[in-house]
């Protein structure tokens, strides 16, 4: 009998990037390198840079040129090291020059396995690769590999990426606290702190500063998620209290917090590219109803990019799931398993269990999975005990980066170069 020929895999990041991605890029590198090396029919992985933006125009990294070291030191990076873009694939009715161009790219280059990295749309662009394989006679698998900080993807107990936003925004919270604890003692001193976080629909990373809570007047006081309706008498009445009762409050506001309507209260802008609103400056307005309503000093930050990219404090759990993630992928990709996404399944709270389960891609980009009602208190205010144990594992060990002579983390990474193009220029 014929041996299977080796067929290579393409792997692409889609969407915003955390600060475990590339771990799941490394773990798909080496589990790829580790079953080639064991004689397993596959070939070298191919990253496209900038995401599917670089499936089309053909701009694709050969792996085999980076070291093992170098794979290895993928774990230490945050952002994303090939490049990502929020570009997604159309239904072919939409755009069939780009299914027909990415078939071309796949045949080009004896691409059997793909395997996409991203969040809700991009599991539907991993889809799309299942019907275009359909479509055009092409023997390949396509995996979702889940990513993002949003942890609004459905059928995974939780999003690598999110454990490490998690880590960070806690502890970003109970520091900036501290700080307003310490400043608040004036009659014109700060009395209120805002920390706008991500979260468009889903209040996942708001009530994450929960577990800076360590004790029972301890910040965030107040955690306003998307998920319950915006009611100003009843939040502006909470601060009231708090302040009396404390001196200060903190609060922890979602950026996609919405009114009584259901209309977001803030939006920045149009983001054409994945098809919905950009959501930002909930923060500064709620600092302002506050001050209006109450005469107190408001101070606000805005996390934005720095709650996805501190790779310097990320969390152990989040860097093994994001690796485990990847090279699970590659495993069932080449055991030709196709049309599922890697998920993470729990097994227990404490100690924390998890494996790796399939789910399938249908759906997921049409649903978001919202934080549940039991996991917030009656008033919709804070966090629940359920909600606590849920968080808690997830932002579990440390996983520093190496440091250089300069103090600061040394992300230093060399990307190699894209392969030299086997077919004509496209333009997007």
């Amino acid at each position: 009998m014929t041996a299977a020929r080796p067929r290579n895999v393409l792997y692409f990041q889609s969407g915003g990037v955390t600060a475990v991605i590339n771990a799941t890029a490394g773990g798909v590198i080496d589990a790829a390198r580790s079953l080639a090396q064991a004689g397993a029919p596959i070939g070298t992985v191919l990253a496209a840079r900038n995401g599917l933006s670089g499936v089309l125009k053909e701009e694709l990294i050969d792996t085999a040129s980076l070291s093992d070291e170098a794979v290895l030191r993928l774990r230490q990076l945050p952002g994303g090291a090939f490049g990502a873009s929020r570009r997604l694939l159309p239904p072919y009715d939409e755009c069939p020059d780009q299914w027909e161009r990415v078939a071309a790219v796949l045949r080009a280059h004896d691409i059997g396995h793909v395997l996409v990295n991203g969040g809700n749309g991009s599991m539907e662009t991993a889809r799309l690769f299942v019907e275009l394989g359909q479509r055009y006679g092409l023997d390949i698998t396509a995996v979702g590999l889940p990513k993002t900080v949003d942890n609004d993807l459905l059928d995974t107990d939780v999003s690598p990426g999110f454990g490490s936003a998690a880590k960070y925004l806690a502890t970003s919270m109970r520091e900036a606290s501290l700080d307003l604890a310490a400043m608040s003692g004036g009659a014109r001193a700060t009395k209120v702190f805002i920390l706008e976080v991500m979260g468009r629909h889903a209040g996942w990373m708001a009530l994450s500063t929960a577990l800076a809570q360590d004790g029972p007047d301890a910040a965030p006081h107040l955690i306003l998620c998307p998920e319950v309706p915006f009611d100003e008498e009843r939040v502006v009445a909470a601060v009231s209290a708090t302040i009396a009762r404390v001196g200060y409050c903190a609060i922890t506001v979602a950026e996609g917090l919405a009114g009584p309507d259901g209309k977001p209260l803030a939006v920045e802008r149009d983001a054409a590219t994945y098809g919905h609103e950009q959501l930002g400056g909930v923060g500064p307005w709620l600092a302002d109803r506050v001050q209006t309503r109450l005469g107190v000093k408001c101070h606000c930050a805005v996390a934005d990019y720095l709650q996805r990219s501190a790779r310097h404090l990320a969390s152990r759990v989040d860097l093994e799931q994001a690796w485990a993630v990847g090279a699970t992928g590659v495993e069932w990709s080449l055991a030709g398993r196709s049309g599922v996404m890697v998920a993470i399944r729990r097994l227990a709270d404490a100690p924390y269990r998890w494996d790796l389960v399939p789910a399938a891609l249908d759906g997921l980009a049409d649903r978001e999975r919202k934080v549940p009602p039991d996991f917030l208190s009656a008033d919709g205010l804070h966090a629940s005990p359920l909600a606590r144990a849920y968080l808690a594992p997830l932002i579990a060990g440390e996983a520093y980066p190496p440091y250089g002579d300069d103090g600061l983390p040394d992300y230093r990474w060399q990307c190699p170069s894209n392969l030299a193009p086997r077919l004509s220029p496209y333009s997007l």
